[in-house]
């Protein structure tokens, strides 16, 4: 397989008003969701996986009508393994409010500490401060297309260990009870790390990604301790150069989606003591699968 990015298909701007921020990484997107058709959500979802990360402004919806979205798009999980749903009644949305830690500020692609890892995600503005608060994403495969081969072929041949300790431990012992979510059939009561491989091939498009994230990534498997923070923060640096990476200035009404298989995330905490709050439904994904499956060998992770 090629270690060049392929090129962005022309098919998902035929039923869309579509504006490229780069070559083959995001895109604002003209279009009133709530009242798209099926030509139109289909044509969002090829786009989605053209473009990685899709911004909508100027939206009307609400709890019931960001999961039908979802629904529309994908199959949707449970709001998180660990955090609880908005509500009863809207258990799929995970509200992120500053006023309760809903904080995002490390580059991480979302719920890595799983064995499947979710698809995408799809993020609403619902209350924002009167500055910052933007967010960042970053193209792993842009990342991975950009490294030296060398390092390339290197980074195939590793496995990382992802764990949601860290960030999600206390929350589940202490306000959870040890008793998390029901996340692809499980109960969720303890969060056990899990491996996957360094390099990622994306199950629609063959394209390969750096997948590991400073959120959930805590070392890679099989070499010393030292030589694991070396090769990550290798892989970090390279995966946040400038040339990676677009950033979207939040109004109200504003929606985002993002492809969760190709792209890290980070939002800025750069708004003192105001409120943000942001609400996001997660569409179901599969195992990640590394590039010793091209060969025929069996996948890791």
């Amino acid at each position: 397989m090629s270690t060049t990015l392929r090129p962005v298909p022309s098919t998902p701007a035929a039923a869309l008003d579509v504006e490229p921020l780069g070559p083959a990484f995001g895109a604002i997107v003209r279009l009133d969701l709530g009242a798209a058709d099926d030509d139109q959500i289909a044509a969002v979802r090829r786009a989605l996986t053209a473009y990685k990360v899709l911004f909508f402004r100027d939206q009307a919806l609400d709890p019931d009508t960001q999961i039908a979205l979802g629904n529309r798009l994908g199959e949707l999980t449970a709001s998180h393994p660990v955090v609880p749903g908005l509500d009863e009644a809207h258990t799929e949305i995970y509200a992120l409010d500053s006023a309760d830690n809903g904080f995002a500020d490390v580059w991480h692609t979302d719920v890595t500490f799983v064995k499947r890892p979710p698809l995408g995600s799809i993020l609403r503005a619902v209350t924002l401060p009167p500055t910052g608060g933007d967010t960042q994403w970053a193209d792993l495969e842009l990342a991975y297309a950009s490294l030296s081969e060398p390092v390339r072929r290197l980074a195939g041949e590793l496995t990382a260990v992802h764990d949601g300790t860290r960030e999600f431990g206390y929350y589940l012992a202490q306000r959870r009870g040890g008793r998390g979510s029901q996340w692809e059939g499980e109960t969720f009561t303890a969060l056990e790390p899990i491996e996957h491989p360094v390099v990622r091939v994306h199950p629609e498009t063959g394209r390969r990604s750096l997948f590991v994230n400073p959120g959930f990534t805590s070392h890679i498997a099989g070499v010393s301790d030292a030589e694991s923070r070396h090769l990550l923060d290798l892989f970090y640096a390279h995966i946040t150069k400038p040339e990676h990476i677009v950033r979207h200035r939040w109004a109200v009404g504003d929606v985002a989606m993002w492809d969760n298989r190709a792209t890290v995330h980070y939002a800025n905490r750069d708004y003192g003591g105001a409120r943000r709050v942001m609400h996001r439904v997660t569409l179901r994904g599969e195992a990640p699968v590394g590039v010793e499956v091209l060969r025929g060998l069996p996948a890791s992770g």
